[in-house]
């Protein structure tokens, strides 16, 4: 996939001659070459409608195992019923980093419409509104994203374990989606050789310029050796030296697979 380089080009007030309207509205002269298309359309897949939405919910320390059981049987009752266009992609347990914390992402399939429909179809369900009430009582806070896959990464899908899987989260600089696009369209080849990468995502509902990428490794150990291994690869120095200045923030959680959860 060879993605083109579309950032903006601003043309600065000393590029602008001088005329019988005076220096003062030269000032103000700036012209801005639009960009042709949205960030969604020039990163994500082309071939498929699909919409993601990850979830992160804070639970109450006593109440982590009640949650997952929980958690596990409303998820196979939805997979069960062939008429909500959705599904469980991975749930996962916080190892390392916020602790606490379960992760879900799902799957949309058909984008914003499936979405909608889901949840006008949920809205119906009595017992899933009663899980809904019972799990609040078990929660501190929580909070989503609606993200769009990029169309350089895998398609998410199932695997056998025992793995354990990190989610690297990164804040971008706001403007520079497409340039990270870019480097990583090229740089993904590196991290493939050992099935670790699982997905890449960018947000679209929730906060801006964030972006996802999901890994997953046997152990510890084996994580340490993977990213090892890519700096001997020559191109991945590069990578990282380009996109480093592209990151506001950056996060990394460890997570360990819920029992139900399609991504062992």
């Amino acid at each position: 996939v060879i993605l083109l380089d579309f950032s903006h080009e601003i043309t600065s007030s000393s590029d602008i001659p001088i005329t019988d309207e005076g220096w003062l509205s030269s000032m103000f002269a700036h012209k801005v070459d639009a960009r042709k298309d949205a960030h969604s359309n020039l990163l994500s897949k082309k071939e498929t409608s699909n919409l993601y939405k990850i979830q992160f919910h804070n639970v109450k320390p006593e109440c982590m195992e009640a949650y997952n059981k929980m958690s596990d049987e409303v998820q196979k009752e939805l997979h069960r019923d062939a008429s909500y266009p959705c599904e469980v992609i991975g749930s996962w347990n916080n190892w390392y980093g916020e602790q606490d914390q379960a992760v879900h992402l799902w799957r949309y399939s058909g984008g914003y419409p499936a979405l909608t429909e889901c949840l006008r179809k949920l809205n119906r369900n009595t017992a899933y509104l009663a899980f809904r009430k019972e799990r609040s009582k078990m929660l501190i806070s929580r909070r989503n994203q609606l993200l769009l896959e990029f169309s350089f990464w895998n398609e998410p899908a199932s695997r056998s374990g025992p793995n354990i899987y990190e989610l690297r989260t990164y804040q971008l600089v706001p403007g520079t989606m497409i340039e990270w696009g870019n480097h990583w369209a090229r740089a993904i080849k590196y991290r493939q050789e050992n099935n670790e990468a699982v997905g890449g995502f960018f947000t679209q509902i929730g906060e801006l310029y964030v972006v996802h990428h999901l890994w997953a490794y046997k152990d510890l150990q084996s994580r340490e050796e993977t990213r090892n291994a890519a700096w001997l690869k020559e191109g991945w120095d590069a990578n990282v030296h380009y996109t480093m200045p592209l990151i506001q923030k950056m996060e990394s959680r460890i997570m360990i697979p819920m029992e139900h959860s399609p991504l062992q």
